[in-house]
């Protein structure tokens, strides 16, 4: 993949003969061009390969989702290569869901997972219209049937529910603790007023994680919900942290440029850049071996201040609330 990119010398002289057709890449030639000329590229700190949660528990910055996994998009051989080639490079939190193919995702991860269980972070969820009566106990052990496991690491709610079910919620995720079924629960695409609320009911603050979209070209989080979050020590989950399905960053020229100087894909960038903080875990998916080596590289990347300017640049965070 990378024998495709230009070295700077030469991007720089293709840029000139062009016209600069592409102003983005030229703020991130023109940033970098002016470390070089003091003799240095100022590094960022070095790049987060944990995340710890409130309780202590440390997972890593970069897991894998299995959204599409095991429901026919790829061989199931090369799914199954993907998956284990992730967890033997570091990338140990295996995020899926009882809703994602009817099952079929995490009848998929179990079958990987079998053997080495005791290696992995597992996460699942449970859908808003599971939650009431008994439902959530029943909805947990058809996905600990499914998967093959006695616990869970991580049980999230998957979409939010009325505010008047909070209590009733938290109180479900607590007794499914107190009997062992899962270590710890969260949430998932709750806003900062949902939030605020969850935490005002009894128990709410044991939420570990609130899982959201977040990626270079969705950055609305930073603007309240990812500091609210941050300074209560609850980490933030990012799904589609390449953009999604329908929006991947990865061909966009900025990263490609920026991956050419690392030595590493756009995509290696993109998720370096998501988990640069150290408070939020990034969950790309594939079930192709080779993509998710790239993706593993972004655990080892230190994106530089420069890198860092070019990015924000191209990709303009939200502007301050008033």
């Amino acid at each position: 993949m990378k024998k495709h990119l230009l070295n700077r010398r030469q991007f720089g002289a293709r840029c000139a003969a062009f016209g600069l057709l592409f102003p983005a890449l030229s703020t991130v030639r023109a940033v970098q061009t002016g470390a070089e000329v003091l003799g240095t590229r100022a590094a960022s700190k070095p790049p987060a390969r944990t995340v710890k949660l409130a309780d202590g528990t440390t997972v890593p910055a970069l897991g894998q989702g299995g959204w599409h996994l095991g429901q026919g998009r790829h061989p199931e051989a090369v799914e199954e290569e993907a998956l284990r080639t992730g967890i033997s490079l570091g990338m140990t939190l295996i995020d899926t869901s009882g809703d994602y193919g009817d099952g079929r995702s995490e009848q998929f991860i179990g079958h990987v997972l079998a053997g080495q269980r005791e290696r992995i972070f597992l996460v699942s969820k449970v859908e808003d219209d599971e939650v009431t009566g008994d439902g959530m106990a029943r909805a947990c052990d058809a996905s600990l049937a499914r998967l093959g496991t006695d616990y869970l690491d991580l049980y999230l709610l998957h979409s939010p529910v009325p505010r008047k079910q909070f209590s009733h919620v938290v109180s479900g995720f607590e007794q499914l603790r107190a009997a062992g079924k899962i270590r710890a629960w969260g949430v998932s695409n709750f806003d900062l007023g949902l939030m605020k609320d969850l935490f005002r009911v009894p128990n709410g603050h044991r939420c570990a994680t609130n899982q959201l979209g977040y990626n270079l070209r969705h950055r609305n989080i930073e603007r309240e919900i990812l500091p609210w979050c941050k300074q209560r020590n609850v980490p933030v989950m990012a799904y589609s942290p390449l953009g999604g399905d329908d929006n991947l960053v990865v061909r966009d020229q900025v990263l490609a440029q920026i991956g050419s100087m690392h030595g590493c894909s756009a995509a290696a960038v993109a998720l370096a850049w998501v988990i640069r903080s150290g408070s939020v875990i990034a969950i790309p998916e594939s079930g192709s071996p080779a993509h998710v080596k790239e993706n593993a590289v972004a655990l080892s990347i230190a994106l530089t201040t420069q890198d860092l300017q070019a990015l924000d640049a191209a990709y303009p965070g939200p502007p301050p609330t008033a």
